[in-house]
C-alpha cells in the first residue's frame, strides 16, 4: 500500500473510533450539570447507584425472585422504594429483607404488591406518565426549582416522587402530578430540607 492509502485508512478508522467520544462528551456533560443541580452530593449519588447495583445483583442471583417477581429498586439519598409485583408473601419478604440488609440503606419504603407482574402494555403507560409528570415539573411556578432535583417512579398509574425539597417545593408537585391525566394516586417519598 502506498503512504497515501494508508493515510486514509488511518483517518477513516480513527473517525469511526472517535464517533462514539460525542456522545461520551454529550453525557458526560449532562451528568455533570446533573450532580451541579442535585442537592445530593457527587458521593451520595454514587452510594445511592451503588445501592440500587446491588439489590439488583442480589434479585438477580436468586432464580425464584428473578423469574417469579417483576421487581424495582429506586436509591435515593440512602432511602430505598422497593416497587412492582411479587407472586407470593415469600417472595415479597425475601425481596425486602434483601434491600434492608443492603449495606448503607437508611429506610426502605415498601410498595410491592403481592400480584401478577406488570404487563408490556402497563409498563409503557407507565413510562408515558412519568414522561408527562416530568414534562409538568418544568412548569412548576417556583423560581428556585429545579425539576432534576425529584425522582419520579410510575408503577400502575402510582406515582412515587422522591427528593431533597423543601415543604412548598413538595406541595407544588404533588398539585401539579395528581391532576395529571392517568395518574391514580401520589405517594411521597421525600425527605424535607
Amino acid at each position: 500500500m502506498n503512504k497515501r492509502a494508508i493515510t486514509l485508512l488511518l483517518c477513516l478508522v480513527s473517525v469511526n473510533w472517535l464517533q462514539g467520544c460525542g456522545a461520551l462528551i454529550v453525557g458526560g456533560v449532562a451528568a455533570g450539570a446533573s450532580v451541579i443541580h442535585d442537592r445530593r452530593s457527587s458521593g451520595t449519588i454514587l452510594d445511592d447507584k451503588t445501592i440500587q447495583f446491588k439489590i439488583v445483583s442480589s434479585v438477580n442471583s436468586d432464580p425464584d425472585l428473578l423469574q417469579r417477581c417483576s421487581l424495582s429498586a429506586t436509591s435515593y439519598n440512602y432511602v430505598v422504594l422497593l416497587t412492582g409485583q411479587a407472586e407470593n408473601a415469600s417472595l415479597h419478604d425475601r425481596y425486602v429483607d434483601i434491600a434492608r440488609n443492603t449495606p448503607m440503606v437508611k429506610r426502605v419504603v415498601d410498595e410491592v404488591q403481592i400480584a401478577s407482574p406488570t404487563t408490556a402494555a402497563e409498563e409503557t403507560r407507565d413510562a408515558y406518565i412519568t414522561s408527562k409528570v416530568k414534562i409538568q415539573l418544568l412548569d412548576l411556578g417556583i423560581p428556585s426549582f429545579d425539576p432534576s432535583r425529584v425522582k419520579v417512579v410510575t408503577e400502575r398509574n402510582v406515582v412515587y416522587l422522591m427528593g431533597l425539597v423543601t415543604q412548598e417545593e413538595a406541595s407544588a408537585v404533588v398539585e401539579k402530578v395528581r391532576y395529571i391525566d392517568g395518574v391514580e394516586k401520589v405517594v411521597k417519598v421525600f425527605e424535607y430540607i
